[in-house]
């Protein structure tokens, strides 16, 4: 008896010594994988950072030994979140600023800007988040106010968009603009013949100019503020949709000294010098950072009336919005990436604009699914122009629907809005949709993108029904868009976006199951801690 006990435990030691030494185990989790088969799991095991073993506990710790076992309890665990657009430095940068998001009127905006330069003393006040569509007055802002209050300083507020600014008479004189100025591209607003202070897209260009830059120490900052930010929210993965080479660079840097840890998909601005540098020195990418696309401007927004229609604003009659670059520019540009390995990336909000992007990449792709090129927002469509994202990735933001249908059909009116924020069509054409936010214009949390996709409802429950619904996505479909279809957009799907061995130990647990909770519990769902290669970072 005592020899067979001996033998026993003889066994069980070699077993112990047989197991694979593994960094951290996730034990008793309700784990989507979100893998081909949209496969739930109870366990991983992550070594150097990246996934080594997917299955049951049981199996799982039969094979393999760690000194960190996290016992989940049953949570919830999904891959690590992806933000497929966004404006993840400008969302630290307007941080240090003036913030005027969620303003009832023109009165709260000049509260705001006024305890900011209390506290400050800026030499240039700057800002954004206005939206007039949110105010009882739907109309435009006049600087008169900030001419009073503010005569020697230079004041400019973005609005909510990006896409219209307010400025004063100060910073209008420093910026050379007055009633001969003229524009192309966008709109320099006017009431009974007099600048109003209001400048619609290209016309910001010159008060843009003359704001100061940020110091790279400043733009640290921003950076370190924003991922805090995103990381306590789940996201793993940012594409900043507009970035410079020099705030690439600081990125790179900060994540290559260990100040950074989070993943970015950075866009690169499409202008002539960042086209000429790295079409000239290629792709860049690291286990962090990958530089592989361009992002390019084709209209404004619809918010600003600055989204080209094919037809005039039903709001504004003689008005079709405008391209911000002309035909020739876009045509060159695309030519120009298309002869490269990169990705074009192109803001396109109105019908207009949609069709001609997308008759543009056509051709300049011969309609080659595989090079992954995408138009971001692709709100507007023409019915028949839906075909030609069988080839082109629709890049979309379910916030923005629940946020314009409060006004989005005055400017459209009913038969146009027949194809406004059609995600479920768009997916059907593509098969697959990437989903993200547009932060800062939005808000960042990626639980109100989940339920926007799935109920097409704002937080207070409006419509009943649901907007649009004909449009909206399943609950699948929306993980998928925010995770593995997120990552394939941006030719990373190999590496993250599910929980599959192999790839990034990128992954967030939840407190509750947003995949069985009723839709109207979804916005209050908390990620109680985010991983990046299997680190806790938040």
């Amino acid at each position: 008896m005592k020899y067979f006990t001996l033998l026993l435990i003889i066994f069980a030691l070699q077993s112990c010594d047989n197991k694979k030494l593994a960094e951290l185990i996730i034990t008793n989790g309700n784990i989507y994988t979100v893998n081909n088969n949209f496969d739930k799991a109870e366990s991983f095991a992550i070594k150097n950072g990246k996934i080594i073993a997917v299955g049951n506990t049981k199996d799982i710790l039969k094979d393999y030994k760690s000194d960190q076992i996290l016992d989940a309890k049953g949570k919830t665990i999904l891959p690590g979140l992806i933000d497929a657009h966004c404006h993840f430095y400008g969302l630290g940068s307007y941080m240090q600023l003036v913030d005027a998001a969620g303003t009832k009127s023109f009165k709260e905006v000049v509260d705001k800007i006024t305890s900011f330069q209390k506290k400050n003393h800026a030499k240039f006040i700057f800002g954004r988040g206005w939206d007039q569509n949110d105010w009882e007055v739907k109309e435009y802002p006049v600087k008169d106010t900030l001419d009073l209050l503010f005569p020697d300083t230079p004041v400019a507020i973005k609005r909510i968009d990006g896409h219209a600014l307010l400025a004063n008479q100060k910073a209008l004189d420093l910026a050379g603009i007055n009633n001969k100025t003229k524009v192309s591209g966008g709109e320099i607003i006017k009431k009974n013949g007099k600048i109003t202070g209001v400048l619609i897209d290209n016309a910001m260009d010159a008060v843009s100019n003359i704001i100061p830059q940020e110091t790279k120490t400043q733009a640290a900052k921003a950076l370190k503020d924003a991922e805090k930010y995103c990381l306590n929210l789940g996201l793993t993965t940012v594409d900043d949709a507009g970035l410079d080479r020099n705030i690439i660079e600081l990125i790179d840097s900060l994540q290559q000294a260990g100040e950074l840890k989070i993943r970015i998909y950075a866009m690169v601005s499409a202008s002539k010098k960042n086209l000429d540098y790295y079409l000239k020195n290629g792709i860049f990418k690291t286990d962090r950072l990958n530089v592989r696309s361009f992002k390019f401007y084709a209209d404004g927004a619809l918010g600003s009336r600055g989204a080209a229609l094919k037809k005039p604003y039903s709001d504004r009659p003689g008005h079709y919005g405008a391209l911000v670059n002309d035909l020739k520019t876009i045509e060159e540009t695309a030519k120009r990436i298309a002869d490269s390995d990169f990705q074009m990336n192109t803001h396109a909000i109105g019908d207009s604009a949609n069709y001609f992007l997308l008759k543009t990449y056509s051709e300049a792709i011969h309609k080659d699914k595989s090079r992954r090129w995408r138009i971001e927002h692709a709100q507007i469509i023409d019915d028949k122009d839906f075909d030609f994202f069988k080839y082109i990735i629709p890049s979309i933001q379910p916030t923005h629907a629940t946020s314009d249908m409060y006004w989005a059909k005055d400017r459209l009116g009913k038969e146009r809005m027949k194809g406004a924020y059609a995600y479920k069509k768009l997916l059907d054409e593509y098969g697959l949709v990437a989903l993200g936010t547009d932060f800062p214009v939005e808000k960042v949390n990626p639980m109100l993108t989940f339920y926007a996709a799935v109920a097409r409802k704002d937080l207070k429950g409006y419509p009943k029904n649901g907007f649009q619904m004909k449009d909206a996505l399943s609950k699948e479909e929306t993980l998928k868009g925010m995770t593995i279809w997120a990552a394939y957009a941006n030719f990373e799907e190999e590496e993250k976006g599910s929980i599959e061995p192999g790839k990034f130990a990128d992954f967030v647990i939840l407190d509750q199951n947003v995949m069985e909770i009723p839709a109207e519990k979804i916005p209050y769902v908390k990620v109680m801690e985010t991983y990046i290669n299997g680190e806790k970072v938040n």
